[in-house]
């Protein structure tokens, strides 16, 4: 039996950090953690949801970090690319072990292991409800995947990103290390750009604000919160005109 699902929320972007695949190491894939995230999918999709997704690939290889060591920095965000790829297929085997249909799209052709990015074919891999990961970021250096997540949602008439993070929203400042730090349940787009409050960068903020595509920061540590707010419930910022 599906849940009946607000007509908003009919499809949506996940963006989730490379980090977020870590779990408690200091490096790389934690298994169960990617299994975990992959039953929270499991479980939006089941109820009619169709979902897209982006991952980042910083717990394997960051671009900025290798840049800041000395690397050209072209160089170093291709390198960042092609950890976002690994961390796509990671995600797409444990989704695929739950028996869903799950594709695997990427910015830089590597025929062998996924598609090549074309919207139409994407769209319709949604279409047949299965779940899409866009992988290796727009396919060029200086964007980083919170930008990628914001075109592809916008490319594939997404309803809405939901960027899972470790707190349950936007803060006026880190609540981790301050405990009078406010949660705001609805922030503008420019209040975001204008605070530096740290959702995602400032160019991504921006093209969703043009292309007035709302954000909803929430935990993704919290089990079942991906669930929660399509029904109605949950702890969360939204974050739009």
């Amino acid at each position: 039996m599906t849940t009946e699902v607000p007509k908003q929320y009919g499809r949506v972007m996940l963006k989730i950090s490379g980090e977020a695949l870590m779990g408690d190491q200091g490096y790389g894939l934690h298994p169960p953690t990617v299994a975990r995230i992959a039953s929270e999918v499991e479980a939006v999709q089941a109820m009619g949801v169709e979902v897209c997704m982006v991952i980042g690939g910083g717990n394997i290889f960051r671009g900025l970090q290798g840049s800041a060591q000395g690397m050209e920095r072209t160089t170093a965000d291709y390198m960042g690319m092609l950890a976002t790829v690994m961390n796509a297929l990671a995600m797409q085997s444990s989704l695929e072990s739950r028996g869903l249909h799950c594709r695997v799209i990427s910015a830089i052709r590597m025929d062998e292991v996924c598609e090549p990015y074309i919207r139409r074919r994407a769209i319709r891999h949604l279409e047949k409800k299965r779940i899409v990961i866009f992988a290796a970021g727009t396919g060029n250096p200086y964007f980083t995947t919170d930008t990628a997540a914001t075109l592809r949602a916008s490319e594939m008439n997404c309803e809405a990103i939901f960027k899972g993070t470790k707190v349950d929203g936007v803060y006026d400042k880190d609540p981790v290390k301050h405990a009078d730090a406010k949660r705001y349940g609805n922030v503008s787009y420019d209040e975001v750009l204008q605070k530096h409050l740290g959702v995602m960068d400032a160019s991504a903020i921006a093209l969703a604000r043009d292309n007035k595509l709302p954000i909803i920061v929430f935990s993704l540590d919290a089990p079942g919160g991906f669930r929660s707010i399509l029904e109605g419930r949950g702890t969360y910022t939204r974050v739009h005109n």
